[in-house]
């Protein structure tokens, strides 16, 4: 590690600058008085203890291989501190060695390369959360090859990563105004982008804690009745003016950035903002069902906004939900009608291809048994129809008990209702006004 000081002649310059940055700035402070022969004694007598000690971090401080990989790892842990410290100044990078010692800059271009490699590779959070820092060797991951990479190599994935974290920065603090914090994100498995976008939705929803898929969904519908609205309002009064219609996306969804957000994450979040306003198009506009449209139920299985957004998993509240709307759409197709007469009617109708009733006039329950009993109808009563509209509509709490009074029904009323005896119509209707919902 002897420097050798080379006449300034344009070959040595060049093989000079095709030196480690700390070789430059010894030669450097050499060359211009600013390090002295006490300083450069010191660095010899610390170089040997810092390459023990580095050989012993990443192996075996009594292997000759790793004692020569450890010198050429300090020698570039001190030239990344000094050409960063320095900008790439050698006066400063020379006074820099001249008054702290060489293992403080060995140590302070390993804290560097520390700190870059804890930045995020990627804005996903659950690489956060499965990734340990170290190695089984002890060993920060990555630091074995990195403190053998170029000041420039460093730079850039420097460059790279920072980004990056300032996402993940911009998502936790927006998550966090809606009520999250950085372990459920971590739990989730999702990324920066699609929280940042979410968070941006649901503050423009007016909500205030982050939307599982059930509030989600409603932010969706909600949006776009109030676009339909406004479209019809513009289109209405552009006619009216005798002008071209404008466009109501603008008037129905401001999508802005809290006034209190930090002013080192709002550039960021403007970027992922202005992707959230690309997509407004296909929120507002599209034709499919915005599970089609943000999840896996598209019939190519590839959706448009598919992982662009993130929601919480809540079964409990998405079972809820289902129920509920199960509930209402029963309670819309029997009128909130649930006795067995009525349970009944409807069921009939729905077997004889009928528009389900829950209540029969004598003429109309006489019109539905001719067409079940008309000649060459052949399969114009099919129990099973009911019986697969009960499992697809009726709450799951009553599924079993509905199942069994339609069965026990049909049983005895198929073979009444598809007679082709004399008395069949008669028949018929005397069996439906005693077990269905008749008015005269």
């Amino acid at each position: 590690m002897q420097p050798t000081i080379a006449p300034a002649s344009p070959a040595s310059i060049s093989l000079y600058d095709a030196r480690p940055f700390f070789e430059k700035a010894l030669q450097f402070g050499l060359q211009n008085g600013i390090i002295d022969r006490q300083k450069l004694e010191a660095i010899y007598t610390d170089a040997p203890k810092g390459m023990v000690q580095i050989a012993r971090y990443f192996g075996n401080e009594f292997l000759r291989p790793d004692i020569e990989q450890a010198k050429n790892r300090i020698v570039n842990l001190v030239s990344l501190y000094l050409e960063s410290t320095s900008g790439g100044d050698l006066r400063r990078a020379a006074e820099s060695l001249r008054d702290h010692s060489f293992l403080s800059r060995s140590k302070g271009g390993s804290d560097m390369l520390k700190a870059m490699l804890a930045l995020p590779e990627s804005t996903s959070f659950h690489t956060r959360l499965d990734s340990d820092a170290v190695d089984e060797r002890g060993v920060v991951k990555g630091l074995d090859e990195w403190s053998l990479r170029s000041f420039a190599d460093y730079q850039a994935e420097l460059a790279r990563r920072q980004p990056l974290q300032q996402e993940i920065d911009a998502a936790l603090w927006l998550a966090t105004e809606l009520g999250m914090d950085a372990e459920e994100l971590e739990e989730a498995h999702t990324h920066a982008e699609a929280v940042i976008r979410s968070a941006l939705l649901a503050m423009a929803t007016r909500r205030t804690e982050f939307p599982d898929w059930v509030e989600f969904e409603k932010m969706v519908t909600a949006l776009r009745k109030k676009y339909r609205t406004a479209k019809t309002r513009a289109a209405a009064q552009a006619e009216k003016e005798g002008a071209a219609p404008a466009s109501a996306r603008s008037q129905t969804v401001s999508i802005t950035l809290p006034q209190n957000l930090p002013d080192e994450l709002r550039a960021v979040v403007q970027t992922v903002q202005q992707s959230l306003l690309a997509d407004l198009p296909q929120i507002l506009d599209s034709g499919l069902s915005a599970r089609a449209l943000f999840a896996n139920d598209s019939e190519d299985h590839h959706p448009p906004l598919l992982g662009r957004y993130f929601w919480l998993e809540d079964m409990a509240s998405e079972m809820q939900h289902h129920e509920n709307s199960i509930s209402a759409a029963w309670d819309k197709a029997t009128g909130g009608n649930h006795d067995d007469g009525s349970l009944l009617t409807l069921f009939v109708c729905v077997a004889a291809g009928a528009a389900p009733k829950t209540m029969l006039t004598e003429r109309g329950a006489s019109a539905l048994v001719r067409k079940i009993q008309k000649p060459g109808a052949g399969a114009s009563f099919n129990p099973e129809l009911a019986r697969q509209f009960i499992l697809e509509q009726a709450p799951a709490q009553y599924q079993e008990g509905y199942l069994q009074l339609w069965e026990d029904f049909a049983e005895e009323a198929q073979p009444v209702l598809q007679s082709d005896s004399s008395y069949a119509l008669k028949d018929a209707l005397a069996l439906l006004r005693r077990e269905c919902h008749l008015k005269a």
